[in-house]
């Protein structure tokens, strides 16, 4: 009989050196490549709504047009002056004064309007064009503090409007790179050092993360350079947390199984293949799951949503790819060392008296009460998620105004509110309608003839003139009778309209205005295009309901999918999703219910239910594949409940220190003051935290358990005695 030798002993010793090496050479080179480009996401990234919605929405072929009746690629920003006294004509004449220098400013236009007073003489407004090109942010605080500086104190200044609130979003987004990144790092490196109690082991799983982050990002930014790819402050967001806390979960699974290998095996070379091979197929089915619930966001008709998936996707891939060569290159160079003070001793004679799973320990417990007290377990964790996701029906994700997207303070916010006070709400926002020139007459008869219409104008040719105003009796000529009405700007046969709204742009009723306005035009068969900020808010929020209803049954078939190939079986696949939906459908509760409450926002984005199943539905299926995989290995060996009892003494401490990881990374989310993201980092904090405590450790094990080799059904595991 002829003896195999050891792994250690058929691979040669330089090469053992020499490939860990180069793999880390390989990952130091796209790093130091990479690094420089977290400082250059702006260039290639935008959070303008317009160029995110469906090509055939009826607000992104107006925006298309606009630039050509304009003339000018601008955004506007509507600057608000108010005053407790009437304000005088000595005072308005300085705030004309002060506005007529802002061209000064680099980035405002020249073609600024002239100043208009309110009707009750207490405030007055300007619009103020600025360059699309221009750093808005910078922009508006400058012309805030111009003006500022030049008018009496008694006369407060607001920057509103489409540029004042995008200022504020990019305001919102200025910490990714810097406070997101230090937070959501710090976070992880403090858990690491708690779980591992070392000081090299958690820099080296840092290191892995980072890398995949730099060298994700490096690519993203490429891609987005090249137009393949749409990228936002959001996105941005959201691949920095997955690449960190995904990459750092993948470590710890591989970290586990090393560890488990030196026990055994007194080569650090055949620890470190037996600790891959124990790690490669849990992994690649939890990397690969993820990937395929991402990918499913291409089907979205929002960009927005459709963008992540692949950008998400990438940072995925390149987390599993830093798992699996970086820590392992890294881990076999240090050896032992790496887990300095707490060192595994190699000691195979111990863990063949333990048989291969810890007897003592928090898990090990848990383990003999999920063995006792199965039934009992399972329906009651069933029972108490149920309760929580009775929350679901306080959940308000219609939409939320464009003045809420920021939390915490907002001159644009208060300039709206200043705005709404003292002239029409929609006042620097028009909604823009298109039509052809036979249909000018009734479609300005549409716009009149609906109570949420406070003026209408119709764009001309005349560069002194600007617009000319519309009334009840028809396209009215623009200056004093008797003056000839300006010829309109015409483009390709079509007329462009405003019309300033009765309500605030981003309010509820300013939204129904539009919808009445095209069911008007649609009932009246004209071929007519409603724009402008308010009617985006409506086409995105219609894109991200269609979009929530149509990817989330696709995402649970893809996913189930995925799980029935890897555990060969169709019952235990089907019980797993069913209790992940569960849990998101508890998470979403109480979320609802904390929102509501404890918060107190003002409603959320139809996306960030659809968000919040994405990323909790596969990374929540992570944790129980984790589980699931072990659970089948050890079923083969020792039968199906044995095998349950023995998986969760094994994978409790890293699967819960992964979670808490994800948590923690998620939750870092909340330092950037946007509505969205921090509802998204409640959301999938809480639900990880929830499965991996509640779901995975509990209520899974349980039912498997009570179940038995049934659960394996129709494989040939699920005929075993056990």
């Amino acid at each position: 009989m002829s003896h195999r030798p050891p792994t250690s002993s058929r691979v040669p010793r330089w090469l053992r050196v020499f490939l860990p090496a180069l793999l880390i050479l390989l990952w130091l080179t796209g790093a130091a490549v990479g690094g420089p480009y977290f400082g250059k996401v702006s260039e290639v990234s935008s959070n303008d709504q317009t160029s995110y919605l469906p090509e055939s929405a009826d607000a992104t072929a107006v925006q298309e047009l606009l630039g050509e009746f304009n003339d000018a690629d601008t955004i506007p920003a509507v600057v608000v002056f108010t005053s407790d006294t009437e304000l005088s004509d000595e005072r308005l004449e300085d705030i004309d004064e002060a506005v007529s220098q802002l061209p000064d400013v680099a980035g405002v236009q020249d073609d600024l309007s002239p100043v208009i007073p309110s009707d009750d003489g207490l405030a007055a407004q300007s619009f103020v064009p600025i360059g699309s090109d221009a750093e808005l942010g910078d922009v508006v605080a400058e012309v805030s503090a111009t003006l500022g500086a030049d008018l009496p104190d008694d006369v407060e200044v607001f920057v509103t409007g489409p540029a004042g609130f995008s200022a504020d979003l990019a305001a919102g987004f200025a910490g990714i790179d810097g406070l997101l990144l230090a937070v959501a790092l710090a976070a992880v490196f403090l858990i690491l050092i708690v779980v591992y109690r070392s000081l090299l082991l958690p820099i080296a799983v840092l290191s892995t993360s980072v890398f995949a982050l730099t060298v994700a990002l490096l690519t993203v930014w490429w891609l987005a350079k090249a137009d393949v790819l749409l990228l936002s402050g959001q996105t941005q967001g959201i691949l920095f947390i997955l690449v960190i806390g995904a990459a750092t979960d993948y470590s710890l699974l591989y970290v586990a199984r090393y560890r488990e290998a030196l026990r055994v095996h007194e080569d650090k070379w055949t620890a470190s293949m037996q600790g891959l091979r124990g790690s490669v197929e849990p992994i690649l089915a939890s990397g690969g799951t993820v990937i395929a619930g991402l990918l499913c966001l291409l089907l979205s008709d929002l960009k927005s949503n459709s963008t992540l998936g692949p950008v998400a996707s990438i940072g995925i891939g390149f987390a599993m790819l830093s798992a699996l060569t970086l820590l392992p290159a890294i881990l076999y160079a240090f050896g032992r060392a790496a887990f300095w003070p707490r060192r595994p001793r190699f000691e195979p004679e111990l863990v063949a008296a333990e048989g291969g799973v810890p007897t003592r320990g928090f898990w090990a417990r848990i383990g003999r009460v999920v063995e006792r007290r199965p039934r009992r377990i399972w329906i009651g964790t069933t029972l108490l998620l149920l309760v929580g996701a009775l929350g679901l029906t306080q959940l308000d994700a219609e939409g939320v105004p464009q003045s809420e997207l920021v939390l915490g303070a907002s001159e644009a916010r208060d300039g709206q509110a200043a705005l709404g006070e003292h002239f029409p709400g929609g006042s620097g926002s028009p909604a823009y309608i298109v039509t052809d020139t036979d249909s000018l007459q009734e479609s300005a008869d549409v716009l009149l003839d609906n109570p949420g219409v406070d003026g209408v104008t119709v764009t001309t040719d005349e560069a002194d003139a600007g617009s000319a105003p519309v009334d009840e009796d028809g396209v009215r000529a623009y200056g004093p009778p008797g003056t000839p009405v300006p010829e309109p700007t015409e483009v390709d046969g079509s007329i462009m309209l405003q019309a300033t709204l009765s309500d605030p742009a981003d309010s509820a009723a300013a939204q129904d205005t539009v919808r009445d306005l095209r069911e008007a035009y649609a009932n009246a068969d004209a071929d007519v295009l409603v724009g402008g900020v308010t009617a985006t808010a409506v086409d995105t929020n219609e894109a991200a309901i269609h979009d929530r209803n149509l990817i989330i049954p696709i995402v649970l078939v893809v996913i189930l999918l995925i799980l029935m190939v890897l555990l060969r079986s169709v019952l235990a696949p089907i019980l797993l999703v069913l209790t992940t939906v569960l849990s998101f459908g508890t998470a979403m509760g109480v979320a609802a219910l904390v929102f509501n409450h404890v918060f107190d926002f003002p409603g959320a984005d139809p996306a960030v239910p659809l968000y919040g199943f994405v990323f909790l539905v596969a990374l929540g299926i992570d944790y129980n594949i984790f589980l699931m995989t072990r659970v089948r290995e050890e079923s083969l060996a020792h039968g199906t409940r044995p095998g349950v009892i023995r998986a969760l003494a094994v994978t409790g401490g890293v699967i819960t220190s992964a979670g808490v990881v994800l948590a923690a990374t998620f939750a870092a989310l909340s330092v950037i003051p946007i509505l969205f993201l921090a509802q998204i980092a409640f959301i999938v904090a809480f639900g990880v935290l929830l499965d991996t405590f509640l779901v995975r450790a509990l209520l899974v094990p349980a039912l498997v358990h009570d179940i038995g080799p049934a659960v394996w059904w129709p494989s040939k595991l699920a005929k075993a005695s056990r």
